[in-house]
């Protein structure tokens, strides 16, 4: 296994995409590694892209956002499409890409691993890579009941508590989640505490990633 430093640029602001299809999606899968980068990189800049958001939910990833990335938030988009039908809109969810992402020019982007099971997520991924071909991705995962959790090779542990904080603010920002089942602390910590042991993390926790260029 080895291990390395985000090569993020030093001689100015490291750029930080985050895209989910739903309102919770981006701080389930990279919150805590979302978190982490803050601490690191103080002068980093974070957009956060969020494509199905409607009311409530509208409401909730606005706040979640800004408790996330902070300072650090550049821009937010919040975009409405139907929950459910984002690839029976795939003409207009490209041309998002397209004409509000694509200048972004990232240093790291974060969305869906491209085998998740839901439709939405899928799509998203597939236009992350489609759009930014020359950037880092890193893919995370949604633990769900379609049980699509695969063998990742891209960890990122905590040391500082992230994991913590990053299940305190879900279980706090999303109120409209907590009657879901498997919208509790036990899931968030059970998933971060599982890929912590694969990657040897001293404090026990990580969130892990899926690739498919890297380049050293």
């Amino acid at each position: 296994m080895m291990r390395m430093k985000l090569g993020l640029p030093a001689d100015r602001p490291p750029v930080i995409l985050c895209l989910g299809a739903h309102s919770d999606d981006i701080e389930i899968g990279c919150g805590a590694s979302i978190l982490r980068l803050r601490a690191e990189n103080p002068a980093c800049e974070i957009y956060w892209v969020v494509f199905t958001g409607a009311g409530l939910r509208a409401a909730e990833a606005t706040a979640s956002a800004q408790a996330f990335a902070g300072g650090q938030l550049k821009n937010l988009v919040l975009k409405q499409f139907r929950d459910g039908f984002l690839p029976y809109r795939g003409a207009e969810v490209k041309d998002t890409f397209e004409t509000e992402l694509k200048s972004i020019q990232p240093d790291v982007i974060f969305t869906h691993q491209h085998h998740d099971l839901h439709q939405d997520h899928r799509i998203v991924s597939e236009l992350a890579l489609n759009t930014f071909r020359d950037h880092l991705i890193l893919e995370y995962e949604i633990p769900k009941y379609d049980g699509d959790l695969g063998q990742p090779s891209f960890y990122v542990p905590f040391s500082n508590g992230e994991q913590k904080k990053k299940v305190e603010l879900l279980l706090e920002m999303f109120s409209s989640q907590r009657s879901k089942r498997w919208f509790e602390e036990s899931t968030f910590l059970a998933l971060m505490r599982l890929r912590g042991m694969e990657c040897n993390s001293t404090s026990g926790y990580a969130e892990a990633f899926y690739s498919r260029k890297v380049v050293i």
